[in-house]
């Protein structure tokens, strides 16, 4: 399931990432990679915060559904 289906506060293991090369190459250089952890810690009008290797990121919701948990 997408990543955007996660509520806030839950953590969940990515599976995979999806979409182009050049998508899946920018979100793999931010840490979103197959097997790592990633936690949602909010929504702020469609986009995510997410925390990943001790780092936290915003996504727009058209990226976080490409990231598969």
């Amino acid at each position: 399931m997408p990543l955007t289906f996660i509520k806030v506060g839950q953590s969940a293991s990515i599976k995979a990432v999806l979409g182009k090369d050049e998508t899946r190459r920018f979100l793999g250089s931010l840490g979103f990679t197959a097997g790592e952890s990633v936690t949602v810690v909010s929504e702020n009008g469609g986009n995510l915060i997410l925390s990943i290797k001790d780092s936290r990121i915003a996504l727009d919701r058209s990226m976080a559904q490409r990231i598969q948990v």
